[in-house]
């Protein structure tokens, strides 16, 4: 069988969305992250416009304040999750001679950071409900970590997926040749490190992202103090060597949380259908960015949404979510 998975911009039947809900997780901030991620589920969902916008909470008291914060029309469903994180921990649906599969991978917390109670069979148990055929992997694999432009090329990074906290026994060529027969991953372009301060190993979707077939935006750093100038233009330099098209973001620069050098980026943008929705941080690039995006999606509403409060959590708006390509 030959699978492929499609594009981010491919249309979407849904998106899940996870609703963040554990105190003990969240001890600082939880209000202000569970209001950005419903602004972010109304934004997509676009008055019922967007996509059909499951937001998946953990507990009853969750699931009521994400009801009191969306749109009518959104699906709030109370699950066992751990976290919020359904990017790594939903299944990634692929495409075999047109019959929908999902991808149920491996999750170990990051490497073993964060293991909490259900988020290794949320992916299965929401790909069931939307009766989309599960396909288990045996080996460790986040969304997050890796970009696809829907024609059998993918980005990654050496950080995260050669990590031995994830498949130790697995070397790139085994890791290359997983990506092949179980995502149908042609090409793929290794960067190197991912953002300092990310708790998963450098995942891609904070470094670069596809924005069309063979095109990739990256970074350029922010003031004299961007923590990760010496990553975006690796990053670049890799790309470019590669032979894909770059496109140059201004980057968040340095963004601090208690002090702590934090990995805010404008690249954890989430692509709907009618709307492409980019994490803003308060900054001085926060408008240039949403503007350079909205020129490479034209036919999409490019809107900038508060996410300081969610990257408290560790993530942003694309970490949050997963769709399911129609």
């Amino acid at each position: 069988m030959t699978y492929r998975m499609p594009a981010e911009w491919a249309q979407h039947e849904r998106v899940w969305v996870g609703f963040p809900w554990n105190g003990s997780e969240w001890p600082v901030g939880l209000a202000a992250a569970q209001e950005q991620v419903a602004a972010f589920a109304n934004a997509v969902h676009d008055g019922g416009e967007g996509e059909a916008v499951y937001l998946i909470a953990g507990s009853e008291e969750a699931a009521a304040r994400a009801k009191a914060l969306t749109e009518t029309g959104i699906h709030v469903q109370q699950r066992n999750i751990g976290d919020c994180w359904l990017r790594d921990t939903g299944g990634i649906t692929v495409f075999e001679d047109g019959k929908r599969f999902a991808r149920n991978f491996g999750f170990n917390g990051w490497g073993g950071r964060y293991l909490m109670a259900g988020d290794q069979s949320i992916g299965k148990e929401l790909a069931e409900d939307a009766a989309l055929s599960v396909i288990d992997g045996d080996w460790i694999l986040e969304g997050g970590a890796i970009d696809v432009d829907g024609s059998g090329l993918a980005v990654t990074t050496e950080e995260c997926l050669l990590n031995p906290n994830r498949n130790p026994g697995l070397s790139r060529e085994d890791i290359e040749a997983k990506l092949l027969h179980e995502l149908g991953i042609e090409r793929l372009l290794w960067l190197g490190k991912g953002l300092v301060g990310d708790h998963t190993d450098g995942h891609v979707d904070n470094l670069a992202r596809f924005v069309a077939p063979g095109h990739l935006v990256i970074p350029k750093p922010s003031g004299s103090d961007d923590p990760n100038a010496e990553i975006y233009a690796d990053a670049k330099s890799r790309a470019e060597a590669f032979g894909l098209q770059t496109t140059v973001l201004p980057s968040v620069g340095r963004y601090l949380l208690d002090g702590e050098v934090a990995p805010a980026s404008y690249m954890n943008f989430y692509t709907g259908n009618t709307a492409v929705v980019v994490p803003t941080y308060d900054m001085k690039n926060d408008d240039k960015a949403v503007a350079k995006l909205q020129e490479l999606f034209p036919d999409k509403r490019v809107i900038g949404l508060p996410s300081g409060g969610l990257l408290r959590g560790g993530g942003s708006f694309h970490c949050c979510s997963q769709q399911v390509p129609e």
